[in-house]
């Protein structure tokens, strides 16, 4: 994470300001939901008017039955592009800048460039801007935002309840999003966190039992959001050696850093392993995800004892994890850098990947391709493929081909 600077003095459109130069603005048209909706239409409205004609008199006034909808109404923006992004202008003289810590639907908590932290709302337009996203701030987004006094967010609630706990304000815009770790859902784009360059891909040895079908799709989500990614198997005192050593083997060869954890050691030494991966993520930008009660806060509070993440049990009986973290948190390490400890996981939906792309994520496919007969292939049914015959002379891991031919058919 850079430094924040001081606070810029440029107004968006200057020729002083090296950002804006380089941007377009233009006009937008978005869909708009009104602030302040209208009575909501009875339920019973059809039967009360044939029961009682009087009601027809009042029902110009107090009813609508057609027309446009608050969903169906349109507004102009004013926008600056820069590539495929929309930016919604704002007077950044008013605003500072921060980095978002945590974010629960409306409510985001920022830590400004001044070092105070303030409790957030956001800016209705800004939503609309974010069109394909399920939440238009996540946890890690660079933003600038307006602070606000007290009496002015009379209206602004935390999780308590409460108001004043920290300053008050409002985000006026996102910055554009580099490096993002993202899923589908309902189709829509939920990005798990944004801004970060590295991905801890934590698996379990056992309880729950290890899924690489999981970590090949958080695979993919890296490399489409151009994260590094680190497969780290945690649990290991849960499992035999022997057994996790073709697993190990094979994620190294193919060139990915993989760590073997234990995050709760008997004789509460740390782990070799653990302090491996506590290397790995001073000075950087990082996540930690994964599956639920695979330890990812409890690999954490093993890298940095202070922070006591509350952390849970695997169920006996379905051997899946409790969701214990609730929400996306962004963490300072005492080495340096950040770390995001996220929400635990049961299924992963690839976003914005096509099929015909899947096999580029798969880096050892690619020598193979050009034997395949056809220029088309899929590498499921066709004849004289070269990746099939790559998997049979064993060239190829079945494991991963397994998970190749799940993500074509659409299993998550």
């Amino acid at each position: 994470m850079p430094d924040f600077s001081a606070r810029d003095g440029c107004r968006p459109g200057r020729r002083d300001d090296p950002v804006s130069s380089k941007k377009n603005r233009r006009k937008v048209r978005v869909d708009f939901r009104k602030n302040r909706q209208t009575r909501a239409r009875s339920k019973k409205l059809s039967p009360d008017v044939l029961e009682d004609t009087a009601a027809a008199d009042r029902l110009v006034s107090e009813e609508r039955i057609s027309g446009k909808g608050d969903l169906s109404r349109r507004r102009t923006v004013i926008v600056e592009t820069d590539g495929d992004d929309l930016q919604r202008e704002v007077d950044v003289e008013h605003c500072l800048r921060g980095r978002v810590i945590a974010a629960v639907g409306l409510q985001s908590l920022v830590k400004g460039e001044d070092g105070h932290r303030y409790e957030c709302t956001v800016r209705r337009v800004v939503r609309t801007l974010a069109r394909d996203a399920r939440n238009a701030v996540v946890t890690g987004d660079r933003v600038l935002f307006r602070p606000i006094n007290v009496a002015e967010a009379a209206s602004f609630r935390t999780d308590a309840g409460s108001v004043g706990h920290a300053d008050q304000g409002v985000i006026e815009r996102v910055e554009p999003r580099e490096g993002v770790v993202s899923r589908g859902s309902q189709r829509h784009e939920h990005i798990i966190v944004a801004n970060v360059d590295r991905v801890v891909i934590v698996a379990s040895a056992n309880e729950p039992p290890l899924k690489t079908n999981l970590i090949d799709r958080f695979l993919i989500s890296a490399g489409k959001g151009d994260v590094e990614p680190i497969v780290c198997i945690n649990k290991v005192d849960l499992a035999d050696p022997v057994d996790l050593l073709p697993i190990v083997g094979l994620y190294a060869q193919l060139g990915y850093e993989v760590v073997t954890t234990c995050a709760v050691s008997p004789n509460e030494e740390i782990h070799p392993g653990v302090r491996r991966l506590r290397a790995l993520l001073n000075g950087r930008q990082a996540v930690l995800a994964g599956q639920s009660g695979v330890g990812k806060s409890s690999l954490l509070n093993a890298i940095q004892p202070d922070w006591d993440l509350q952390t849970g049990e695997v169920s006996g009986w379905t051997q899946k994890g409790k969701h214990t973290t609730r929400r996306a948190i962004l963490l300072e390490l005492d080495g340096g850098g950040w770390v995001v400890d996220t929400p635990g996981i049961r299924q992963f939906s690839l976003w914005d990947v096509l099929p015909e792309e899947v096999e580029g994520y798969f880096v050892e496919f690619r020598p193979f391709v050009t034997l395949c007969r056809f220029p088309d292939c899929s590498h499921t049914h066709e004849s004289a493929c070269g990746v099939k015959n790559a998997v049979a002379a064993g060239r190829i891991s079945q494991f991963r081909y397994n998970s190749y031919q799940k993500i074509l058919a659409g299993e998550e």
